[in-house]
């Protein structure tokens, strides 16, 4: 039977857009453009997938790193040639140090095109360098069962690829030749050649590929397990992860060992309805008391997931380096402060459930943990009180505010710079059951709204996204896809009409030119933007219309835009006398205590 080259390029494609399915594959992000038509009409026929349809290249990618981060799943990544793929590049080095699957599609040329002057035409092999674990040039298509079964292993790889540990980003190159609309045709096969063509039979993938968790060495757990139970004096840190059954398997731990943890609000082991009867939520605001980090000394501490968002955090593991620091993880190396003395290549909860069977007897609570547990408490009776002066706007407060006013389920996005860091310190340890994200893989602002609304996309309530007025400029375009999509989301826009971050930096000492250099004000009105995607938008003007809105926000479909406006420098002197009322509060407690013993 003779085949057109529309007829060839449809049965190539459509075998590999198959197996994508067949692998698992639920959600594609596309954008408009010719030469990856092939692509776009047969996934846009295949009524397996969920299609994202995006304008904007990097509004796009980082739309499928949300959608990829909350599914647990590979997202697939289309765009046409050219530099659309380098628009992806921002999103992709995200996903690759987040460890999140995305498996990314760029259409381009021939061969015969390349480095001739074609349009549209630039050097995409191996464009995302190492951020990608794997690419591959995939071949013309062709229409004999040799490259079908090519195309569909090839498919069935990617998906494998991108999931195992650690998950990350599969670039195919994937060049077409013209015409490129794909057109169906009825074929007859062999039986031998039927699994090529069509799949197979059983409707599984055609190749199966296996993944297995890994599991902590025997000797090593029974070793380190003898060891924890002779030293009561050890911590657990808990930093970003993405794994749904790490906050019960860490809490459950904790408490055998009786040992304290610092729950990062990333780790998801902060807030649920898992034990968190040893879980430091304050510790961010009470290490930043020089002398009481220097008076707990840990002899132990195991740490999971990727580095604590709170440079307190980090410089404490840093000033008691001769502790013995053992980081858990089952790829990469989360550890810039050279202070680990061991690793163990391990999956984190295998790690956990394995190591708390081999403790004989849950440790009885000691003066340790009893420590930390007074001070948290202490601390945070400090920072409450402290907020409550507060009648105008703080920023950090803003989580605070959520902690009460959200409902179980609700998703909680903090952009870069000050928001995530807020959320570590003011959002205290609940029972609600709130799942806490962030672009902390290179901890970039750019396309935080994308990829919160890619989050929001997969979540079951509404999500609220905390973010400052210039990573919201940075991604205005991402509000598309909330006005196209219908999506519900709350974002809360902490305006202090520049970069806070920098305020808290050496930089500020030095005003000459610090304004345009780092604090770069716009004197932007976010209501235009948010009138042109069709958001409501409310410029909050206390803490009872903030407090209205998002209850409001949440009784309703659709996006929300909650504006709380604060002032740079007021911002800074604010947290600075939090972090003086904690220390105070400290420090009187400290002598309470010293003076019950002595009377004693």
């Amino acid at each position: 039977m003779a085949l057109s080259h529309e007829n060839i390029t449809w049965l190539y494609t459509r075998a590999f857009v198959d197996e994508l399915a067949r692998s698992g594959v639920k959600h594609v992000c596309l954008c408009p453009g010719s030469r990856s038509t092939p692509l776009a009409m047969t996934f846009a026929d295949d009524e397996r997938f969920r299609l994202w349809m995006h304008l904007d290249e990097r509004s796009c990618a980082f739309f499928a790193l949300g959608l990829a981060k909350v599914s647990r799943e590979p997202v697939v990544l289309v765009c046409t040639s050219g530099t659309a793929a380098a628009n992806f590049f921002p999103a992709i080095v995200e996903a690759s140090h987040a460890r999140v699957p995305l498996l990314v599609l760029t259409a381009d040329r021939p061969p015969e095109l390349r480095d001739t002057g074609a349009p549209q035409t630039i050097d995409q092999i191996k464009i995302y360098g190492a951020y990608a674990k794997w690419f591959a040039e995939i071949a013309l298509p062709e229409a004999n069962a040799e490259m079908l079964r090519y195309a569909r292993t090839m498919a069935c790889r990617a998906v494998a690829k991108a999931t195992e540990t650690p998950a990350g980003v599969v670039h195919f190159n994937m060049p077409f030749r013209e015409p490129l609309v794909p057109l169906a045709t009825e074929i007859s096969v062999s039986e031998n050649e039927r699994d090529a063509y069509f799949g197979r039979a059983d409707g599984k993938a055609f190749v199966e590929i296996s993944r297995a968790k890994i599991l902590p060495d025997e000797k090593i757990i029974s070793a380190l397990a003898q060891s924890l139970a002779q030293n009561e004096r050890g911590l657990i840190v808990a930093g970003m992860q993405n794994d749904a059954l790490f906050p019960e398997a860490a809490a459950k731990l904790a408490n055998v060992l009786g040992y304290p943890i610092l729950a990062d609000p990333l780790s998801q082991v902060r807030c649920g309805e898992h034990c968190r009867e040893n879980v430091i939520d304050s510790y961010d605001a009470f290490l930043r008391d020089a002398n009481l980090a220097k008076q707990l000394v840990p002899d132990i501490v195991l740490r999971f997931g990727a580095i604590p968002t709170s440079k307190p955090v980090l410089q404490y593991l840093q000033q008691h380096a001769q502790a013995r620091q053992i980081l858990i993880d089952d790829a990469g190396w989360n550890e810039p402060a050279h202070v680990v003395r061991e690793g163990i290549r391990a999956d984190a909860v295998l790690f956990c459930d394995t190591l708390a069977k081999k403790i004989s007897a849950p440790r009885q609570k000691s003066a340790w943990l009893e420590q930390w547990r007074n001070i948290n408490t202490r601390t945070k009776s400090a920072i409450a009180a402290q907020l409550e002066t507060y009648g105008e706007f703080f920023e950090g407060r803003v989580f605070a505010e959520l902690a009460e006013l959200l409902p179980d389920n609700a998703t909680v996005f903090a952009s870069s710079s000050m928001p995530v860091r807020d959320l570590d310190t003011f959002f205290p340890s609940s029972a609600k059951r709130l799942r806490f994200l962030s672009n902390r893989g290179a901890n970039g602002i750019d396309g935080v709204v994308s990829t919160a609304l890619g989050a929001s996309a997969a979540s079951e309530e509404k999500l609220v996204l905390v973010i400052g007025d210039l990573a919201l400029y940075h991604d205005l375009n991402g509000l598309l896809a909330a006005k196209l999509r219908k999506l519900n989301a709350l974002i809360v826009l902490l305006n202090n009409d520049g970069g806070g971050i920098f305020s808290f930096l050496p930089q500020a000492a030095y005003p000459k030119h610090f304004e345009t250099l780092f604090g770069t004000p716009h004197g932007l009105n976010f209501e235009h933007a948010a009138n042109l995607y069709d958001a409501r938008f409310v410029d909050a003007q206390n803490w009872d219309e903030f407090r209205a809105e998002i209850y409001a926000s949440f009784a309703r479909d659709g996006l929300d835009i909650a504006q709380v406006k604060t002032n740079r420098d007021t911002n800074v002197t604010m947290h600075r006398a939090v972090w003086r009322a904690v220390s105070t509060n400290q420090r009187i407690g400290n002598e309470s205590t010293n003076w019950k013993r002595i009377n004693e």
